[in-house]
């Protein structure tokens, strides 16, 4: 119906009723599923929510629109679906699972760092590594100021032209996993996530979108 502040106003001016009682009070409770309330005596009904898991391509940006017209993820998904937004972010560059909703308080569940929900990367550098740069990886780097590093790290494959790790994070800092390996001298090919919480990417093809079930939607919200 209208934003936070735009819906204060609407309160305050009288045009919002519950049960059939003008509103004016900031603040005052109701139950969606038993209370009827109006704007102008026009319904209100509640937004259905909506939980969606993308397998982002590599060369898309996070965003509805472009003003450059690059791809975004928006072009991926129904044009219905325009009051999604993605719960976090992936560059560029980088691939795999990202969610998008309606629902703010799924996404800061997601995102804040008091929650610590883990998200997992694959990820592909030049060169053979050994289990000492895992512990370089663990150990993590001062950088801009702050510590980067992974909570996990496991080595996939290493041969003498590339290696792959999976790193796990618990914290969602910005660029985090190409500044620590910038800082270490590693040189990415490929930055993959592939799992958020419990939910992993799976078979999920690029550029494809499936909708998150209850029970998933319930292990992403259940305390730690």
């Amino acid at each position: 119906m209208a934003s936070r502040r735009a819906s204060e106003q609407l309160i305050r001016d009288g045009r919002v009723a519950v049960n059939g009682q003008l509103i004016q009070q900031l603040g005052t409770k109701v139950d969606p599923a038993r209370d009827r309330v109006t704007v102008d005596s026009q319904m209100v009904k509640v937004r259905r929510k909506f939980y969606v898991a993308l397998h982002k391509p590599r060369g898309y940006l996070c965003t509805r629109r472009d003003p450059a017209r690059r791809p975004t993820i928006g072009d991926l998904l129904p044009r219905e679906w325009s009051h999604l937004f993605s719960v976090g972010r992936l560059d560029h560059d980088s691939e795999g699972l990202i969610f998008l909703t309606n629902d703010g308080q799924f996404a800061l569940r997601l995102t804040h760092p008091r929650f610590g929900t883990s998200k997992t990367y694959r990820v592909t550098v030049e060169g053979r590594l050994g289990t000492s740069w895992l512990a370089k990886m663990l150990h993590g780097v001062r950088d801009q100021g702050e510590s980067v590093r992974a909570a996990k790290a496991r080595l996939v494959s290493a041969n003498n032209t590339q290696s792959v790790v999976e790193l796990e994070l618990a914290e969602g800092k910005n660029r985090q996993i190409r500044r620590l390996c910038e800082a270490l001298g590693l040189h990415i090919t490929r930055l993959q996530r592939i799992r958020i919480g419990s939910i992993p990417l799976g078979e999920l093809p690029p550029g494809k979108w499936r909708t998150l079930t209850e029970p998933e939607i319930k292990s992403l919200l259940a305390p730690l």
